[in-house]
């Protein structure tokens, strides 16, 4: 029984004292505080990167719906706006797919043209699903298209590479139909 008492007096003593306490606190509190901070920080350059996807999806639709017909010059121009638009996140792998559709049989849209940054355009006449309601009858459509692949700097290790995409439809505003001349 002796030693029990022993035993007793030590963890009483042990939980009476106060030396070590904050140096214990802070190993055990943080491991979860960098955690935190970091993924807040990651989180948050996701989210810069997907706002820039979604506002060049928007600005490459805009800027070829404002005009009556697109040349490659402009089209090389649009693009370059776009890799702007994305710095200072890598633009060689941001892709871009700008296309014209027009309404088809039934209600279908087809690809009347198409041009593509990083990345091959849609093949003419592929037919793209639009939603309904969006384009008057015989009407036609910009539909721009931009992926970038987000690799996070510090946590590459933990999740990868995610594919950010946004898409945008931009209604001509000139003509009934923006046209694409090859230059």
């Amino acid at each position: 029984m002796k030693w029990f008492k022993s035993l007793l007096r030590a963890a009483h003593a042990f939980g009476r004292a106060r030396q070590g306490v904050a140096a214990t606190e802070f190993a055990m509190i943080a491991p979860l505080m960098f955690s935190l901070y970091f993924g807040v920080t990651e989180l948050t350059d996701a989210l810069i990167v997907d706002t820039r996807v979604t506002r060049a999806a928007s600005t490459a639709a805009d800027l070829v719906a404002q005009d009556t017909s697109v040349t490659n010059a402009e089209m090389t121009n649009i693009f370059n706006a776009i890799d702007k638009i994305m710095f200072p996140y890598l633009a060689p792998q941001t892709k871009v797919v700008v296309s014209s559709l027009v309404e088809g049989s039934n209600g279908t849209f087809k690809v009347a043209w198409s041009s593509a940054h990083n990345t091959t355009p849609r093949a003419v006449n592929s037919l793209v699903s639009v939603p309904a309601g969006l384009v008057a009858t015989g009407g036609s459509v910009i539909y721009s298209e931009v992926t970038h692949p987000y690799t996070s700097p510090a946590g590459e290790l933990i999740y990868g590479t995610i594919n950010l995409t946004d898409s945008f439809y931009s209604r001509p505003r000139r003509v009934a139909k923006v046209g694409r001349t090859v230059n």
